[in-house]
């Protein structure tokens, strides 16, 4: 091997620049430890609320380390920011965090562009475009267009009462034509979403997470976000979703709206019990019937006839009220608020307000903590419902304590803001009335003014907050209001103590696999194997360095994605060393047949290699979260495990050999095997095709009647992964759930305390308070079988967590037909590369065919598998971008073993000219038979080893790869090689004819 000199400096090099990298997480790992055991040792369980104490405890002494210098390598000094900033980053998977995809609302966008115009063209365009959008792979901005295209007639969206108006004006003229229109309304909504991502991204960076990320997705409006190590996951949340809008409204005071209650009462009675009369009517004709206008109007109240008995629809909901000549209308239940709420807003309801109250607008308060009660306001409004002064005004904003010593937030307002404020409080002050601060249609203080007229634009906003909220409020006021609703579409939620757990049965995996490997390399191969362990502890080495360098995360599928390296690289040194054995056999001396088998082995790596990196760079690019995560490791190890394989063991190699050993490749109990192999492969190709054929019937007839057991990722809906004290039964929490949510199943995951429980109530349903009503439904339901275990810790976050959710996952049905469709494609895509690439190599397109018909039926195969056992296998079989990411890589591996043997194929096709080309097949099958079943042995270990021990939630994406590998080890011998020789030996025998 030439320029070793040079080869040993790169493998130097590279070896120190990733011990280097990998330094800095373990002195990261060390710093956090230190401080999680300080935070501990400061506030034990018996503290309340110990949870929010030490994780404030933890960051406060990270915080005080921050600019220290706290690492030294050589006369470098590095400071904790620096530390962790350099420091491998952790999927949610390991670390537990929240992982989020964000819809900003194009829709609200339109509206605000437009005005909210009452222009009825216009709404109704919007609301087909909502509809389309339902089953439409288009963004929201170009299904309006369309709708708006189909019922226009002769409206233009240059009209005066659409987008031509004062705030696009100079932008959009009233002679515009809609095209025209649509390019600057196209660049307003692009400007508005990259508005809202650096909105999101300055809360982020304020909210204090390491190593967050945050990207925008395509042009659709969708915004990615990911918080590893989050334990506040709502208070993440909510950060993330409020859009910021403060508004100043003036406020009536309560009991203006006494006689009104009374009246609203008196009306209510009449139309609830017309609800309730017209429900039994409808009940006795039709079980079934549909809710009338009454029921939109009424929201969820009095939906039943049954459960109408309400006296006093109004007043029985009334809880308290607030004091004399405060703003406080009543106060009402939290659960109630929706129900009070489309009640007032009746239109008979509201024609009871006197004249000067009749744009009144209804709002409730911030609830206390631990309250189940909530203020009602009634706030000044008027016809176009814009409040005085809004929250743009506002330049700065700082959490602070009040005089009471609460939190509160202090705000800083403009010039303008300030005149305008001034006038606000002198008119409250004279009148004795109050000022309500809202923010997000959410009254969270309204403060009367007993000093006089307030100058210089200061304001503050009091409450009942804990010190978190003050700075997250203070925070989203800093980085300024989103510019429309930010719903969250899909969202992961995993707990650090499922993060610990997936980190511990991850390096077990990852331990066992790689000492099985190490052991059986040395077994097989001997010295030489042991040569090609140390290049492969290197090529880990560099795997992990790179990572880290790159600043990639690393999460429990790339962990399987490094492990699945280790047998690629086995795969390599598999190669050359079955080739280096072939020289030999042939009287070379071993020198010689080491630079032979090297150099013969060299196109079959490359090839094989090649065709698996294509489809792990297709699954990057479509891939998201932990999925992308196994594609990145998996494209690193092909390139690591290609210089290792190739350069370090024969480096190593050649220094025996120079030594004066001697390596045979083979052990006493490895030496005759697979020698002298001479299977007639082609023989048995008709009954592969009937096996085979008989196989994909099966699943296919499966896959039509049985289906497959398709997740949340597919079909949308909520999955929670629930811990109990002891046992349970999934059918019999099945039967409960259904009974409470109408439509959910419970599946066992893992032990048999737990349980995956995934539900579709209320899916097309968004924001943080839909959530938490919904968890609370699930602990309400789930509460005799927990032992008395608290709401607070069903729900919470901690490392050393045993029962209640440690995982949860949303997807809205929009994002998962997305999911499906990229899927889809993911797949198509894989095969269209390969197709031509093999075509390109192989320069005839009956290899093409015969590699992608086997992958086609490996794929068939995988999925029937699936589909036929995913009802009693004790594991979660769900299909999800696990599943998709397992079939990549089962067509990447297929591919791989095919290649091989193409390669062996094309190699005797010009050595042996006079063979015929079924015995050239033969031969190229048999030749490499001991490579493809060293190769299948060695990977098929390392899977069943993350199978076993790599914990619940890849253990369906292992048996696929499992089930993938033995199907793709067949499919290359009895698929591939016998459908490329039938259409290669046809077309042959037609260029004879034609001859």
């Amino acid at each position: 091997m030439q320029n070793k000199g040079l080869v040993k400096l790169f493998a130097l090099l590279f070896g120190l620049v990733s011990i280097y990298q990998l330094s800095f997480t373990f002195k990261a790992n060390q710093l956090e430890r230190k401080a999680s055991e300080l935070a501990i040792s400061k506030y034990d369980e018996s503290v309340p609320d110990y949870r929010a104490l030490r994780s404030q405890e933890e960051a406060k002494y990270l915080e005080s380390i921050a600019v220290d210098t706290v690492f030294n390598i050589g006369i470098a000094k590095y400071t904790y920011n620096d530390v962790k900033e350099k420091a491998m980053n952790l999927g949610l998977d390991l670390k537990g965090g929240i992982n989020v995809i964000l819809q900003v609302s194009v829709k609200d966008i339109l509206k605000g562009l437009a005005n909210n115009t009452k222009n009825p063209v216009f709404n109704r365009a919007l609301d087909d475009a909502t509809e389309i959008q339902k089953n439409s792979q288009n963004t929201y901005l170009e299904d309006f267009f369309i709708a708006f295209d189909k019922i226009k007639g002769n409206t233009k969206l240059a009209s005066p009462d659409i987008f031509y108006t004062k705030s696009l004006d100079g932008d959009i003229v009233g002679t515009m034509t809609d095209d025209q229109v649509k390019k600057v309304i196209e660049t307003k909504i692009d400007e508005s979403i990259v508005s809202a991502f650096e909105v999101l991204r300055k809360r982020i960076d304020e909210f204090g997470v390491t190593s967050p990320t945050i990207q925008r997705l395509g042009t659709s409006g969708r915004i990615l976000v990911e918080l590893p190590g989050v334990k506040d996951v709502e208070r993440a949340t909510q950060l993330l979703q409020s859009t910021a809008q403060l508004e100043f409204w003036d406020a009536y005071k309560g009991e203006q709206f006494f006689s009104f209650l009374a009246e609203a009462n008196e009306v209510l009675k009449g139309v609830v019990d017309a609800k309730a009369a017209k429900g039994k009517a409808e009940s006795q004709d039709d079980e079934s019937a549909k809710s009338d206008t009454i029921d939109d109007l009424l929201g969820e109240a009095a939906t039943d006839s049954t459960a109408v008995t309400t006296v006093n629809p109004l007043f029985d909901l009334i809880r308290g009220q607030g004091y004399q000549g405060g703003p406080v209308i009543a106060q009402f239940e939290i659960k109630d608020k929706e129900t009070v709420l489309n009640y007032l807003n009746l239109p008979q309801v509201r024609a009871l307000l006197p004249v000067e109250m009749r744009y009144v607008k209804f709002a409730f308060g911030k609830p206390e903590k631990d309250s189940e009660v909530v203020d009602l306001y009634g706030l000044v409004g008027n016809r176009d419902n814009i409040p005085q002064l809004s929250g743009d005004v506002v330049t700065d904003a700082r959490n602070a304590f009040g005089q009471t010593g609460k939190p509160t937030v202090s705000m800083q307002m403009n010039a303008k803001g300030a005149k305008i404020w001034e006038e606000m409080t002198g008119k409250a002050y004279t009148q004795g009335s109050q000022i309500a601060i809202v923010l997000d249609n959410v009254v969270y203080s309204a403060p009367g003014v007993t000093t006089g007229p307030i100058s210089g634009g200061s304001s503050e906003i009091s409450g009942t907050f804990t010190l978190n909220e003050a700075v997250d409020l203070a925070n989203v006021l800093r980085a300024g209001k989103l510019p429309a609703r930010a719903d969250i579409i899909s969202s992961e939620v995993v707990g650090p103590s499922l993060g610990k757990e997936a980190i511990q049965s991850g390096t077990l995996s990852f331990m066992i696999a790689l000492v099985l490997v190490l052991v059986w390399m040395i077994i097989y191969y001997g010295k030489a194997g042991g040569y090609a362990d140390v290049a492969m502890i290197l090529n880990i080495l560099l795997i992990f360095g790179i990572l880290s360098g790159l600043g990639a995360v690393l999460t429990l599928p790339g962990i399987a994605g490094i492990v699945l390296t280790i047998g690629m690289s086995v795969d390599a040194n598999v190669i050359i060393f079955e080739r280096t054995k072939e020289e030999i056999a042939k009287g070379k001396g071993q020198k010689e047949a080491v630079q032979d088998g090297f150099s013969n082995a060299l196109s079959s790596i490359l090839d094989a290699n090649i065709t698996t990196g294509l489809t792990a760079l297709i699954l990057f690019i479509f891939g998201t979260g932990p999925i992308k995560g196994f594609a990145t490791t998996l494209l690193i190890g092909i390139f690591t495990s290609l210089f290792t394989a190739i350069f370090i063991t024969r480096l190593l190699v050649d220094w025996y050999l120079n030594r004066g050993g001697k390596l045979d490749f083979t052990t006493a109990l490895t030496k005759n095997l697979f020698r002298n192999i001479n299977i007639k492969f082609l023989q048995k190709r008709k009954v592969a095709y009937i096996v085979s054929g008989a196989f994909i019937i099966v699943s296919l007839g499966s896959l039509f009647t049985n289906s497959l057991d398709q997740g949340v990722d597919f079909v949308g809906g909520r999955t929670y992964q629930v811990r109990f004290p002891q046992d349970v039964s999934a059918s019999e929490m099945t039967s409960t759930l259904i009974g409470a949510f109408g439509s959910a199943d419970a599946k066992t995951f893992g032990a048999d305390n737990q349980l995956k429980i995934t539900t579709k109530y209320k899916v097309n349903e968004t924001g943080s308070d839909v959530d938490e009503a919904i968890r609370k439904m699930l602990y309400t339901t789930l509460q005799p079988h927990l032992s008395g275990v608290s709401y607070e810790d069903f729900i919470s976050d901690s490392d050393t967590k045993t029962v209640g959710i440690m995982k949860y996952y949303k997807v809205s049905p929009t994002i998962a037909d997305d999911i499906k469709q990229a899927s889809f494609w993911a797949i198509l895509g894989s095969l269209i590369v390969v197709f031509l690439y093999i075509l390109f190599r192989f320069k005839r397109w009956q290899f093409s065919l015969g590699a992608v018909l086997a992958v086609f039926h490996d794929v068939l195969i995988v999925l029937g598998v699936f589909s036929l056992t995913y009802k009693f296998m004790p594991f979660s079989m769900e299909i999800d971008q696990a599943f998709i990411a397992a079939i990549l890589t089962v067509i990447g591996y297929s591919l791989n073993d095919t290649v091989i043997v193409f390669d062996r194929i094309r190699e005797y096709f010009n050595e042996h000219t006079s063979w015929s080309l079924d015995k050239v097949v033969d031969v190229s099958l048999s030749s490499t038979l001991g490579r493809t079943l060293n190769t299948s042995s060695t990977t098929l270990v390392v899977l069943l080893a993350i199978f076993i021990f790599g914990g619940e939630s890849i253990r369906g994406f292992m048996f696929a790869l499992i089930v993938g590998i033995v199907v793709g080890t067949y499919s290359s011998l009895f698929i591939a090689t016998p459908v490329m020789y039938d259409t290669l030996d046809k077309a042959n025998k037609r260029k004879e004819k034609k001859s």
